[in-house]
């Protein structure tokens, strides 16, 4: 066999190792509080939100109590060479889970808008106003405005036209700029808690009709960090005076907090802006503060049809969310919460944002109802990911706006990555891919990346991989003793625009690539292709070390490389006319129960020590694969003895 298939993987678990043994252990728990000190389960914190405030040292380790569920995303900390972070479990039962969702499932969540249309209830605002002087009665000390990039306006209190007595602000614009930051309007600064939900309110009229940016939660110096992650909508202005209405979910607990209307290139020169009734309010409620990209039914029986427009909500079980006002709305006979056991609001949030970090890893937690990446994040590196579950991922609204586009997957390395590890993790029900490191940068390098000993059904990709353009570098992918079923069964493949269903998909990647290897899996069935590459050129299948698989897909072609299809009858044909795949084999994995997810290999399974030999670790369940000899194909080694 080719001596690319023989390389062990030696130098990567040396890069990300074993869990530190010498750090300090910090313990999350639902019931605890974030005034504790953290180092003992009866000292436990209780937010995600306190733990991403914290600054962690290399080779810490952070333990969620295990039977435990946060609605919180994590952001994660970086450690060093000298050791990872950690967020791992502590105690006894499942896994602790981070949803990405909010429940709706209380009749008192719901208005009956009329016609079999029932809309989400907005949070109710129950304390006290945050903002000195809203109404302008005393002067406009509670506001600042700034120009920069040769921008030019002016303001100033008005008393002749307002809506409130004695006064409101005028703002007149002169020269608008070019960015949305050449001209704001802001806050003096105020103190705001993590997971509380604010509102903000005012009454607006311009002398020119215009779009206004939804105000933004943000810190008042630099970085200028945003501390709330609702999308950047763009609000109607006339000429008449009419209310704004904005919620935020703050993501921080911080004293610096302000409220920034960037104005620059929007606002028209020429044109005057009033502002009045200006209020901000801490509410009850929970917030949908992000689009909606899944309604997940019933505990996972069935889930809801995304529309794009209001007026496409005809059938029972469609819902539209409304970008500007953070509200769902659902065709429903009756109230939602009565109709259905559970409502799940899966929202368009990474469940852990891990963007620009290094040395973490991920032990033992699992992530459902997310309508983003469950992990994502950009240039990451020495990143591991074990033992870990993602269901239900993904859905949500990519772009925003008039954008029609849905996104998500499991774990995705965008950008620059390298010396990444998935290992032993179960994904499935994925909007896109279960995993995928992919990227669009220039002189971008991914290097080092494996994927190995996973379990993935019902998800629309396995595993997809691109890189452009062709300054960029791909070397090292491994995607090896995985275990992938039903690619394009999940939820998501009927609401697709673009339905295909792709156990491998490899899009038109122009990087510089080497060394992609794809060895010992097994791909059962998939909607479209079980391996798609029609557009890879010469030089691109160069790079692909590909053997000792299982392929099996009763009908249609299975693999699409090159402009050409192949069926399963046709493997043979593929092998010769490819030269790929020598030790490959075409049959039915013989899996233990495939009605109930169980994939292990029964006895007779022609898998069992069907693969090429490499070092790939331990199977999922723990049990060591035969060091130098035939392992078994796919993500269990068969128990013997």
């Amino acid at each position: 066999m080719p001596a690319q298939l023989r390389r062990p993987c030696t130098l990567l678990l040396l890069a990300l190792g074993a869990a530190p043994m010498h750090g300090t252990e910090y313990f999350v728990a639902a019931a605890g509080s974030d005034t504790n000190d953290g180092l003992s389960p009866g000292t436990a914190w209780r937010t995600l939100a306190h733990v991403n405030g914290q600054q962690f040292a290399p080779s810490d380790v952070v333990r969620l109590r295990r039977g435990d569920v946060w609605r919180e995303s994590l952001r994660p900390c970086s450690g060093s060479e000298a050791g990872p972070v950690t967020y791992s479990a502590y105690g006894e039962g499942p896994k602790p889970l981070l949803l990405g969702s909010v429940a709706k499932g209380d009749p008192a969540d719901w208005r009956d808008e009329g016609g079999d249309i029932w809309s989400t209830v907005p949070p109710r605002a129950v304390g006290a106003e945050i903002l000195p002087d809203p109404g302008f009665a005393e002067g406009t000390g509670a506001w600042m405005l700034y120009t920069e990039g040769g921008a030019a306006a002016g303001g100033n209190r008005d008393t002749a036209q307002f809506v409130s007595a004695p006064a409101a602000y005028r703002l007149e614009c002169t020269q608008s700029g070019d960015r949305t930051s050449d001209v704001q309007f802001f806050t003096r600064p105020f103190r705001i808690e993590a997971g509380r939900v604010y509102r903000l309110s005012f009454q607006a009229r311009a002398t020119q009709p215009f779009a206004i940016e939804s105000p933004r939660l943000m810190s008042s110096g630099p970085p200028w960090t945003r501390y709330s992650a609702e999308p950047i909508v763009q609000k109607p202005i006339s000429t008449d005076w009419a209310p704004v209405t904005q919620y935020y979910q703050a993501t921080v607990t911080a004293d610096d907090a302000r409220l920034t209307i960037f104005l620059g290139g929007l606002l028209p020169a020429g044109a005057t802006l009033r502002l009045d009734d200006l209020s901000l309010q801490e509410c009850e409620g929970e917030l949908l503060p992000a689009d909606v990209g899944n309604l997940i039914l019933n505990h996972e029986a069935l889930c809801g049809v995304k529309v794009w427009n209001e007026a496409d909500l005809q059938v029972p079980g469609q819902y539209w969310y409304d970008e500007a006002n953070q509200l769902l709305k659902m065709r429903s006979a009756g109230n939602p919460a009565q109709v259905y056991s559970a409502i799940e609001c899966a929202l368009r949030i990474h469940q852990i944002d891990q963007s620009g970090c290094g040395y973490v890893t991920y032990e033992q937690l699992a992530l459902k109802y997310g309508a983003a990446h469950g992990i994502g994040g950009g240039s990451t590196h020495h990143i591991t990911v074990r033992d870990c579950d993602f269901g239900w991922i993904g859905g949500g609204d990519q772009m925003g706006g008039d954008q029609t586009v849905r996104f998500g997957n499991g774990i995705e390395f965008w950008g620059a990555a390298h010396d990444c590890l998935v290992e032993r993790c179960r994904l499935w029900e994925i909007y896109d891919a279960a995993l995928t490191n992919q990227s669009r940068g220039a002189d971008v390098e991914q290097i080092n990346i494996t994927y190995r000993n996973n379990v993935i059904w019902n998800s629309e990709y396995s595993f997809e991989y691109w890189n452009r353009p062709a300054t960029s570098i791909t070397r090292a992918i491994v995607f090896e003793h995985n275990t992938c079923v039903n690619a394009g069964h999940g939820w998501g493949h009927a609401q697709r625009p673009d339905p295909s269903g792709r156990h491998l998909c490899f899009y038109t990647s122009d990087a510089r690539a080497q060394d992609l290897i794809i060895r010992n899996n097994v791909f059962y069935e998939a909607c479209s292709n079980a391996f798609y590459a029609p557009a890879w050129p010469p030089e691109g299948l160069a790079a692909l070390r590909v053997d000792g698989n299982c392929w099996y897909q009763a009908a249609g072609a299975m693999i699409a490389l090159q402009g050409r299809e192949y069926t399963m009858a046709d493997f043979a044909a593929y092998q010769q006319r490819e030269q790929m795949e020598p030790h490959s084999i075409v049959a039915d994995p013989g899996f233990v129960d495939l009605g109930a997810f169980d994939f292990h290999l029964r006895p007779d399974s022609p898998c069992v020590a069907a693969g090429v030999p490499c070092d790939a670790g331990p199977d999922l369940d723990g049990i060591a694969r035969p060091p130098g000899a035939a392992p078994d194909i796919g993500a269990y080694e068969l128990k013997r003895g």
